[in-house]
């Protein structure tokens, strides 16, 4: 009897280390299956999680290379911009010392009025000049015409005397014809001196209009090649 009941118990104890056993294993399988569903659950989010990053990457690789065609763009716009920058600086620079030489000629240009004005005061000497050679001119006429009186009076004279004033009567017809050629010399030198006073008088009113109009000119000149240099030397500035 002792023994049948230590089978019993030994039986007992046995099932029960067996439920147990069984429960563990189950218990087990539970936590193994959690486990893997867990770590299925990351590896899922894990992949998202690359996909996402590769996404991206390729989003910041296609800004990236916009913003390297941006500033290679930019670059090259900027050297164009430069450039005529550069150019714009030349042709103002070369602007800038045409205004300086065309002022500067102006400036050289302007003392030609020294020289209108030289040109005035000898024309004014020259038109003196001539007054006072009608002047002579005029004594010389009326010496001639004395001389042409006297030998007149000289030949009636010799006429008078006979063959006594003979010799006396040639020499006052050779005073006579000398006379008269001086006077046809006087009268021609007369009409001479008339037409280089209408050429002078003409000379003298070109010279001084030429003069006025070629001051003038020179003088607005200057002033413009004075602005246009000044305000070239702004915008450099």
């Amino acid at each position: 009897m002792a023994a049948g009941v230590g089978g019993i118990l030994c039986a007992l104890a046995t099932g029960i280390f067996y439920r147990r056993k069984l429960r563990a294993g189950a218990q087990a399988q539970r936590v193994d299956a959690l486990a893997r569903q867990a770590l299925e659950q990351q590896l899922d989010a894990a992949v998202r999680l690359g996909e996402q990053a590769n996404s991206e990457r390729a989003a910041l690789e296609s800004m990236l290379a916009d913003l390297r065609a941006q500033a290679g763009q930019c670059a090259h716009d900027r050297e164009a911009l430069q450039a005529s920058l550069d150019a714009a600086s030349s042709r103002s620079d070369e602007w800038l010392q045409h205004a300086t030489r065309i002022a500067h000629e102006a400036g050289r240009l302007k003392t030609l009025t020294i020289t209108f004005e030289r040109w005035h005061e000898q024309m004014i000497s020259l038109m003196s000049q001539n007054r006072d050679m009608h002047k002579k001119n005029q004594e010389l006429s009326a010496i001639v015409q004395h001389v042409l009186i006297v030998s007149l009076n000289a030949s009636i004279e010799a006429a008078r005397a006979g063959t006594a004033g003979r010799g006396f009567s040639i020499v006052a017809g050779e005073v006579r014809s000398l006379a008269s050629r001086s006077q046809e010399l006087s009268k021609s030198y007369r009409e001479s001196l008339h037409r280089n006073d209408l050429t002078t008088a003409a000379t003298f009113q070109d010279i001084q209009a030429g003069g006025k109009m070629i001051t003038a000119s020179l003088g607005g000149v200057e002033v413009l090649a004075t602005q246009f240099q000044s305000r070239l030397e702004q915008a450099a500035a």
